[in-house]
């Protein structure tokens, strides 16, 4: 059994396409890091960086519990667990160039450029500029790779895609101001569109749909959010 580590955020929706997809059965752990509950010891012990996604499988290699965290490592892992989502084994070092772009490219540029569109107090103009356009350039990257292609590596749906799908799903909010954020990226838009279709995609979003997560952004939610804004009091 995976229990499965959650808050509905583009890093953990990853994971929810991937199980939807490869129809494992899981344990769904609400997370609300609204509340700061990715803090709390008991999670902490399953993820030392205090982030979502995470799992841990009861039923590891040689039938032993195995906690994983990260998004990009969880792909992996459950991919090689299952045996799917992996591409040609020739098309193995492209899929991991891929993978790690967006999981250290293109999702944290994009986590930035909507904080600092969303949530920092004004007067960061630098930073807001910086992140957007970073963001803006790995889209670029992206679709640039994507003409003539249907998948983001070789013939096949890919746990790059899966992964590609998570943050780009939420392009309104790190393009924000556009009508259409993916007009100006044409390749990117009928790939996504093509994932987005997947029955597992409509699976994937109803994940957590019966958990109430806090909504309020409040002195609570900024805390437990960006906690470094805060240092501990002497």
């Amino acid at each position: 059994m995976i229990r499965f580590y959650f808050h509905p955020t583009p890093n953990p929706a990853k994971i929810a396409l991937f199980l939807e997809e490869a129809g494992l059965p899981f344990e769904l752990v609400p997370v609300d890091t609204s509340k700061g509950e990715q803090h709390r010891p008991a999670f902490r012990a399953i993820n030392p960086n205090g982030k979502v996604p995470a799992i841990v499988d009861t039923d590891g290699p040689g039938g032993r519990e195995v906690r994983v965290f990260d998004s990009s490592a969880i792909l992996i892992y459950l991919g090689e667990k299952t045996g799917r989502f992996l591409g040609r084994p020739a098309d193995r070092a492209e899929l991991l160039s891929w993978l790690f772009f967006l999981g250290t490219g293109l999702g944290p540029f994009s986590g930035q450029a909507v904080h600092f569109q969303f949530a920092a107090p004004e007067g960061n103009g630098y930073a807001l500029n910086r992140y957007r356009r970073e963001a803006e350039r790995h889209y670029r990257v992206l679709d640039d790779h994507l003409v003539g292609r249907d998948y983001i590596v070789g013939d096949e749906y890919t746990i790059a895609d899966i992964s590609g799908w998570g943050w780009i799903d939420r392009a309104s909010r790190v393009l924000k101001g556009e009508a259409d954020p993916l007009l100006a990226f044409p390749n990117i838009k009928r790939w996504f569109a093509s994932i987005d279709g997947r029955p597992a995609v409509a699976r994937a979003r109803d994940v957590g749909k019966g958990h109430e997560f806090k909504r309020v952004n409040d002195e609570e939610t900024r805390r437990a959010l960006f906690p470094s804004n805060y240092p501990p009091a002497l």
